[in-house]
C-alpha cells in the first residue's frame, strides 16, 4: 500500500460513524500513522480526555506508558516514528463498575487489516492490554494478563505484551516488581533502536 493509500485509509477511519448509536458522546476516531513508523502500539480505547484532545495517550495513562518506553512527548508524537492504532477508536463509555467500556467490537476487524497493510516498516508491535493480546496473540496468550505479559519473551521479536498503564493498575505494578526489573530494559532498548 502507499503513502497516498494510507492517508486515504486514515481519513476514512477518522470520518467512520460506524458505532455511533453506542457511543456516549459520539464518534471521534482516534488513530495515528505514517508508512515509515517503526514501533505500533495498540491500546485499547480513548477515554474521556482523549477523546476532549483528540491526542492519543494524552492522559495519566500516555505519562506511565512514555516514562515505561523512555520516550519524550514529541519522539512519542512522531507518526513517521511511531504508529497508534487502538483496538476501538472511540471512547466506548462507562461500564457498570465506573471504568470504561471495552472497545467497540467493530472497529479493529474494520480497520486494522488495512492500517497495517499501509505499514510496511513495523518491527515491533506493542500490545496494551488484554484487548490487543487477544486479538493478536489469540491462542498464544496465557490464561490470564499477567501470564502473558511474563511470557513476552515468547512473542518476540514482533510483539511485546504489556499491562495498561492506567493508575488503576498500579497495584499490579508493586505485585510484579519483574515488569520493572525484567521487562521494561528490554523494551527501552528495543524502542530505543528503532526510533
Amino acid at each position: 500500500m502507499s503513502e497516498t493509500s494510507l492517508e486515504d485509509t486514515l481519513r476514512a477511519a477518522r470520518a467512520c460513524t460506524l458505532c455511533t448509536a453506542h457511543l456516549p458522546l459520539g464518534p471521534r476516531p482516534i488513530v495515528r500513522a505514517k508508512a515509515a513508523a517503526r514501533l505500533l502500539i495498540i491500546g485499547q480505547a480513548p477515554g474521556t480526555r482523549v477523546h476532549e484532545s483528540g491526542v492519543p495517550w494524552d492522559d495519566r495513562s500516555g505519562d506511565r506508558l512514555r516514562d515505561w518506553l523512555q520516550v519524550d512527548h514529541d519522539t512519542f508524537y512522531d507518526e513517521s516514528r511511531i504508529a497508534i492504532m487502538p483496538m476501538g477508536f472511540c471512547y466506548p463509555g462507562v461500564d457498570a463498575r465506573g471504568g470504561d467500556k471495552p472497545p467497540r467490537p467493530e472497529c479493529a476487524p474494520t480497520w486494522h487489516p488495512a492500517l497495517l497493510a499501509g505499514l510496511p516498516n513495523i518491527a515491533l508491535t506493542l500490545l496494551v492490554g488484554q484487548y490487543a493480546q487477544a486479538k493478536y496473540l489469540g491462542k498464544l496468550r496465557q490464561k490470564n494478563l499477567s501470564d502473558t505479559v511474563r511470557a513476552w519473551a515468547d512473542y518476540a521479536p514482533h510483539y511485546i505484551p504489556l499491562p495498561h498503564p492506567s493508575w488503576r493498575n498500579t497495584a499490579w505494578l508493586k505485585k510484579n516488581p519483574w515488569f520493572e526489573a525484567d521487562l521494561l530494559p528490554v523494551l527501552r532498548e528495543r524502542v530505543r533502536a528503532l526510533i
